[in-house]
């Protein structure tokens, strides 16, 4: 594969392109080959919760599942942040439980989640998908161990050119989230930024998919 889409709503099915495709518990589709799943502090519903681990559980033991999330912490959702942390702990624990990276969603709520990783011992690597703050925090958060991916904040706000270049490359990912442009597009600027070819940039997100997702062929 030339491009891997570290984190999409959209299968769009292209032959050279790897897509981490956001699946819900009660929204899963079985046609879709590759595919991360998670509970959304958004969508944290009390009432089906048992269910909806009881689904993360199952998909997690196979292959094709590739990550748990998106799961995280979000102090605008209208959960109560205390809820928001049981469901987003329990889900650390079962990516642990079956060795599988997590790809998160964070409004916020950074110094939680570097305490959440801490406290679990967290040894499987957390990705924040859609990284769109400042070089401070960015770098707590890369001697905290996390992953970063870039995609619609990288295009839409040019000040994050210098955040995105100072991210060590094996720490980086791409990904389109819910935006029309392709991962072809971000990873022409992401290029352009790190000031190399959209080739070596396509070897750089390959070896860390490989080494994040302990993938047994390489892309």
């Amino acid at each position: 594969m030339n491009y891997f889409n570290t984190h999409t709503h959209q299968f769009s099915n292209q032959a050279d392109v790897l897509e981490l495709v956001n699946q819900y518990p009660q929204e899963f589709d079985a046609s879709i080959p590759n595919y991360s799943i998670g509970i959304h502090p958004l969508f944290i519903n009390k009432n089906r919760l048992e269910s909806d681990f009881q689904i993360l559980e199952e998909k997690l033991a196979l292959p094709e599942c590739l990550a748990l999330g998106e799961c995280g912490l979000d102090k605008r959702s209208e959960t109560p942040f205390e809820e928001q942390q049981y469901v987003f702990e329990k889900q650390l624990v079962l990516a642990e439980k079956y060795r599988k990276p997590v790809v998160i969603h964070c409004v916020a709520a950074f110094q939680e989640l570097i305490q959440s990783k801490k406290k679990l011992n967290i040894t499987v690597p957390i990705i924040i998908h859609g990284f769109s703050k400042k070089n401070e925090l960015a770098k707590q958060l890369i001697e905290a161990g996390f992953y970063f991916s870039f995609g619609k904040n990288l295009l839409r706000n040019p000040e994050l050119e210098s955040v995105f270049k100072n991210i060590p490359n094996y720490r980086i990912f791409l990904e389109t989230d819910t935006i029309d442009e392709g991962i072809q597009e971000v990873y022409a600027l992401a290029a352009k930024y790190k000031n190399i070819s959209v080739k070596e940039l396509q070897e750089i997100v390959n070896k860390n998919y490989n080494a994040v997702f302990e993938s047994k062929t390489n892309l």
